[in-house]
């Protein structure tokens, strides 16, 4: 274990910070119960000349919790159901940084 895996841990057990959710790989998996960190920042693009504000999705899982995630695979956090479009590791290798669309 390292600090930043500390600090993961830590953050994701927070009742204030953390959240539950049912991972499955492939999103038809076994169900996997996991803590997780959530963010819903809104997205601005633009189209046609238009902008559009989004609500996106960004979740933060341990890599020790989860070896391995994959666009498809799928998060339920309470009554929302979250597929996974890009995962990636942060630079300590400690979380993934897991966006999704609902």
């Amino acid at each position: 274990m390292n600090a930043f895996a500390d600090a993961m841990r830590a953050l994701v057990a927070d009742p204030n910070l953390g959240a539950e959710a049912v991972y499955r790989q492939g999103g038809t998996g076994p169900a996997v119960p996991v803590r997780v960190l959530r963010s819903s920042p809104d997205r601005v693009a633009d189209a046609f000349g238009t902008e559009i504000l989004s609500a996106t999705d960004i979740l933060s899982v341990a890599i020790a919790t989860l070896p391995d995630l994959a666009a498809g695979d799928s998060f339920a956090l309470g009554a929302d159901l979250l597929i996974v479009t890009h995962a990636e590791r942060d630079a300590s290798g400690t979380a993934w940084r897991v966006l999704c669309q609902r």
